[in-house]
């Protein structure tokens, strides 16, 4: 066992589990090794450990103290994997100590929020067997992609639950109410031909181009319609543009992929998906939607008890929205009540140089310490 949690996240960060979809930039990928390790540690607070194969090698894991007998039962749920470590500025799984933070790849997000959450099952050990309220431990894999892990849990295991604290870098915030999103590829197709005769193909990329312009003139507008007190619009973002081989080539095809995210509002009038495929037939625009996914908005009443019990733990703890997507709502969308928590800034995630400031590593394990001797 480690001597504290900073120990704890040390361990935790020097074993990648960077998500091997979306440019991992190492060979050290998927989340087995993480899980294999936490089977461990758990093991020996006295959880028993399952984990679930949801794709080859890439593992669920759930961690039970208390057995399934119909008492209250919540969960702690962070996620396993972690963005690549392309383009860092530092060794991404050093986990080195320096000027009172810790640097390193999951040290905000959200292997920070993790080691806070385990510390706080450690110090409470030995009443997690008898107490009122069950309380498991739950990491998800492939949350950086494509949830599926969380998808899976939720279906499989979601009504055992009374609530779920998915452990995200919120600066100790307890965030009730997120965006959901929709990401797809928009393609056109052309004719190639030789660039000097381009009269005698048909452009791709232009075509793409074209559509574009009109769509954002078109959807963005009626998109900023759909509002929410917290979270302000629903928004789309054009982020990658791919098409063409060569410069003496007219291209024949041509993709961007753009992200919209979700409010409440839009979920609840049919979705961005259908949003999009209306308005791209409406305008007759020479799209096709490609590999689009959707994910569901969150929110959470703000008067649930366990809401409530997590304010009333720390008066610097606050209620919050954020407009990022996490697994906590394909858990809230499987009927499972979700909050986000943990300590460490969104600021921090997914960065060059990523870091968490130990002393919200340590005031994060001792909220969550209290929090579960509180219901304990």
């Amino acid at each position: 066992m480690p001597s504290g949690v900073v120990s704890l996240l040390q361990d935790l960060v020097r074993i990648p589990s960077v998500n091997p979809d979306n440019a991992p930039g190492t060979d050290q990928t998927g989340e087995a090794a993480m899980a294999a390790f936490l089977d461990g540690w758990l093991s020996a607070l006295g959880a028993e450990v399952t984990i679930e194969e949801i794709k080859p090698g890439r593992p669920n894991l759930i961690a039970r103290f208390a057995p399934l007998d119909g008492r209250p039962r919540l969960l702690f749920g962070p996620h396993l994997d972690t963005v690549g470590v392309s383009g860092m500025t530092i060794d991404p799984f050093a986990a080195e100590i320096r000027d009172g933070r810790m640097w390193g790849r999951g040290t905000s997000d959200t292997k920070g929020p993790m080691a806070a959450m385990l510390w706080a099952l450690h110090e409470n050990r030995d009443l997690l067997a008898k107490a009122p309220v069950a309380f498991d431990f739950v990491a998800f894999m492939g949350e950086e992609s494509g949830q599926w892990g969380s998808k899976d849990f939720a279906k499989r295991h979601g009504h055992h639950y009374t609530f779920a604290l998915v452990g995200e870098p919120t600066s100790m915030q307890v965030v009730h109410v997120t965006k959901g999103s929709l990401w797809a590829t928009l393609r056109t197709t052309g004719k190639a031909a030789h660039s000097s005769q381009p009269e005698r193909g048909e452009n791709a990329i232009m075509k793409l181009a074209r559509a574009l312009d009109q769509l954002d003139a078109e959807l963005v507008p009626k998109l900023a319609t759909f509002t929410h007190p917290v979270l302000g619009r629903s928004t789309m973002n054009v982020g990658v543009i791919r098409g063409g081989s060569r410069p003496n080539i007219v291209p024949d095809l041509a993709d961007a992929e753009i992200d919209i995210r979700i409010t409440p509002a839009l979920a609840s009038s049919g979705g961005a998906l259908a949003l999009l495929t209306e308005t791209i037939a409406r305008l007759g625009l020479p799209l096709e939607i490609v590999r689009p996914h959707e994910n569901p908005p969150m929110e959470t009443d703000a008067a649930h008890l366990m809401i409530q019990a997590l304010l009333a733990t720390d008066p610097a703890c606050g209620l919050a929205g954020a407009p990022w997507f996490s697994d906590a709502a394909h858990l809230s969308h499987g009927g499972v009540p979700s909050i986000c928590i943990g300590p460490g800034s969104i600021d921090q995630a997914h960065t060059a140089d990523e870091f968490i400031d130990l002393a919200q590593l340590e005031a994060g394990a001792d909220f969550f310490t209290k929090f579960v001797r509180g219901l304990c």
